[in-house]
């Protein structure tokens, strides 16, 4: 198997990470945080533009895919860039509009960037659902367009705005592919969360090369450069799984990418944090917005132990390919 991008992957990736350094994103994650989305809402446009969405989309709804090799590439960067929104819960909606009719009327907005969607299911919450006009939400008798959403409530990352999903509504499939479109949702967190990782640890290599105790750069210290190493090797230990489960798509291989990759970043946060000292707690410092994304990642869309479940449950046998 071959898990090396080739150059137009490369060039892609290359592209949305010079467009989101462009974009300086810590300033609309702070602004997304307290409520304001105006710069978040053009940067989603201006991700939708570079086809980021279209990639979950088959192109019988205006989409370029599905091609989650390449979604996979983008998360990552958009993971390095802690970019908000629901963009896990967007590539999910996609999946889960599998019957003809509300795919045709509701693809073609997201794949544009024209909307956003979120998606939960009955009694849970649902990632940015007072920022999202496609709300999904699902329960026995199938899926349904949720009619609204209740209070707004704060999270472990202040980013991340949960709300729960009002009851009712268009009844849009009486039986939607949850598993499909579960496994599509871990694939995106797991990309995500390699490049939260990513981003910590160039964060904290920078930190420790400029900030100096008895007269020389603190990673110039042994014990420094084997808690980083250690978690360079995590990370890139997750990487090629990462992208192996997107070749394979089955539930199995993309659960322990999800899990892989989310125990690294974890472990690099847990790293930056105590790299950094006391100034790594603090909200006014950009680490912040890494570190509490790091933590609720880890938990969204399957724990450590679901997945882990799951990754079983596949070499027994019974995994299944999305």
């Amino acid at each position: 198997m071959r898990f090396l991008l080739d150059p137009e992957q490369r060039a892609f990736a290359d592209s949305l990470n010079a467009m989101l350094t462009a974009a300086n994103t810590p300033s609309v994650v702070r602004e997304w945080s307290r409520g304001e989305h105006t710069s978040g809402r053009a940067l989603w446009r201006r991700i939708a533009e570079a086809g980021v969405f279209a990639l979950a989309i088959p192109e019988a709804y205006e989409g370029l895919g599905p091609r989650p090799v390449e979604l996979s590439v983008a998360f990552v960067e958009l993971g390095r860039h802690a970019v908000p929104g629901p963009l896990v819960e967007t590539v999910m909606t996609a999946a889960l509009l599998t019957e003809p009719g509300p795919a045709k009327r509701l693809l073609p907005a997201l794949a544009s960037g024209e909307v956003m969607a979120t998606a939960a299911s009955a009694g849970s919450y649902a990632l940015d659902g007072d920022v999202a006009t496609t709300r999904l939400c699902w329960d026995g008798d199938g899926l349904r367009m949720a009619p609204g959403h209740g209070p707004v409530r704060a999270s472990l990352d202040p980013a991340r705005r949960l709300t729960r999903l009002l009851p009712g509504g268009e009844l849009l499939t009486p039986e939607p592919s949850l598993a499909h479109a579960l496994t599509w949702a871990r694939l995106a967190t797991a990309a995500q969360a390699l490049g939260v990782g990513l981003a910590l640890l160039d964060r904290t290599v920078a930190y420790v090369k400029q900030r100096t105790q008895f007269g020389v750069p603190v990673g110039s210290f042994q014990a420094v450069k084997h808690q980083l190493a250690d978690a360079k090797i995590a990370l890139e230990f997750a990487r090629p799984l990462l992208f192996g489960a997107a070749l394979t798509m089955t539930e199995s291989d993309v659960a322990a990418a999800k899990v892989t990759a989310c125990d690294a970043a974890y472990r690099t946060a847990r790293t930056a944090l105590q790299l950094h000292g006391a100034i790594g707690y603090t909200a006014e410092y950009d680490l912040s917005l890494w570190l509490t994304k790091a933590r609720a990642l880890r938990a969204s869309w399957g724990s450590p132990g679901e997945c882990r479940a799951a990754v079983l449950d596949g070499l027994s046998g019974g995994g299944r390919r999305s």
